[in-house]
C-alpha cells in the first residue's frame, strides 16, 4: 500500500514538472520510482505505459490547432519507435547490478541538460535554424537516439528532441512542440511493447502503473494553473539538479567513490545547483526589470 501511495505521489510530482516546463515527465517519474526501490527495468517500464495515455491526449490536443508537421512526426516517429522498442528490450534484459548505474548515469546525463536548457536559454528559432535539421537525415537518427534514451532512461524524449530542434529548426516553436509531442506517443507505444516482451505482462507491477498514472490525472489541473507562477528558467533548473543530485549516488558507489569524498561530491553538486539557480533568477529578474523599463519609456 505505501508503495502505491509513493507512486501516486510520483505521478504528481512527474505531472507537475511536465506541466510547468512541457517536459521532464519521464525522467522525474522514474527518478522518484527509482528512489521508492523499484528496479530499473520496472521503473521505465512503469513511466512508459504510464505515460500512454497522456502521450495520445497531448498528440491529438496539438493536430486539432495546427501545431503538427506531418512529415517531422513521420521521420521521428519510425526511427523513435524502433530505438524505443530496442533501448526497452535491451533494460529488460540487464541485471539489477548492471542496469541501476547505467540508467543513473543516463538520468544525471539528461538532468544536466536539462539545467543547460533552462539555464542558457537555447536561442530563438530564426536564429540559427537551417534546413538541415529537417531532412532525414538529421531527423532520423535524432529519432533514433531519443528513442533509445527515453526507454533506458525511463524518459527523454523532450530534453534530447524537443530540446535539439527548438534551437536548430527553422520553424517555429509550436510546430516542434507539437511535433515532437505527437511522435512521442508512437515511441512510448514501442517502448511499452518492448517491456511487455521483456518482462511480461505478468511480470509488470499494474497497481504501481496505475498508481502512477492516477497522480498525473490528480496534477493535471494544478499544474495547468502552476504553470504560470514560477518562471520556467528556474523551476527548469531546480528540476534537473534535483534530478542529478538523486541519482549521483548511484553513479558514483558504480563508480567507487564512497564515505566522505562521495559526501563532498554530493555537497558540491548541490551547491553548483543553488549557484546556478541563482545566477539564472538574477537573469530573470534583471530581465523583467528591463523589460519594465522599456516599457515605462513607450508609454
Amino acid at each position: 500500500m505505501i508503495d502505491h501511495l509513493l507512486a501516486f505521489v510520483a505521478g504528481i510530482g512527474a505531472q507537475l514538472v511536465d506541466g510547468s516546463l512541457g517536459m521532464g515527465y519521464g525522467i522525474t517519474a522514474t527518478t522518484l520510482l527509482l528512489a521508492t526501490g523499484l528496479t530499473p527495468a520496472l521503473a521505465g517500464a512503469c513511466s512508459n505505459v504510464a505515460q500512454l495515455g497522456t502521450t495520445l491526449s497531448s498528440g491529438v490536443s496539438h493536430h486539432r490547432v495546427g501545431n503538427v508537421d506531418r512529415r517531422i512526426v513521420r521521420r521521428l516517429s519510425v526511427t523513435g519507435g524502433v530505438g524505443a522498442f530496442v533501448g526497452a528490450t535491451v533494460l529488460s534484459g540487464l541485471s539489477t547490478a548492471a542496469a541501476r548505474p547505467a540508467m543513473a548515469a543516463l538520468l544525471c546525463l539528461l538532468g544536466a541538460g536539462v539545467v543547460l536548457r533552462f539555464a542558457l536559454r537555447t536561442p530563438g528559432v530564426g536564429t540559427v535554424g537551417s534546413e538541415r535539421a529537417l531532412r532525414r537525415r538529421f531527423l532520423a537518427p535524432l529519432g533514433l537516439v531519443g528513442g533509445f534514451v527515453t526507454a533506458t532512461g525511463g524518459g527523454g524524449w523532450g530534453p534530447v528532441v524537443t530540446s535539439t530542434l527548438l534551437s536548430t529548426a527553422p520553424v517555429a516553436p509550436r510546430i516542434v512542440i507539437g511535433s515532437v509531442s505527437a511522435s512521442e506517443f508512437v515511441v512510448t507505444v514501442c517502448a511499452s511493447l518492448g517491456f511487455f516482451t521483456g518482462l511480461g505482462l505478468a511480470g509488470l507491477p499494474w497497481a504501481t502503473i496505475v498508481a502512477l498514472g492516477l497522480g498525473g490525472v490528480v496534477a493535471a489541473p494544478v499544474a495547468a494553473r502552476f504553470a504560470g507562477k514560477l518562471p520556467p528558467q528556474i523551476l527548469g533548473v531546480v528540476v534537473g539538479g534535483l534530478i542529478v543530485t538523486l541519482n549521483l549516488g548511484a553513479v558514483l558507489t558504480w563508480l567507487g567513490v564512497r564515505g566522505g569524498a562521495a559526501a563532498d561530491v554530493r555537497v558540491l553538486a548541490f551547491a553548483a545547483t543553488v549557484f546556478v539557480v541563482a545566477a539564472t533568477a538574477r537573469r530573470h529578474v534583471l530581465a523583467e526589470r528591463g523589460a519594465a523599463d522599456v516599457g515605462t519609456l513607450v508609454s
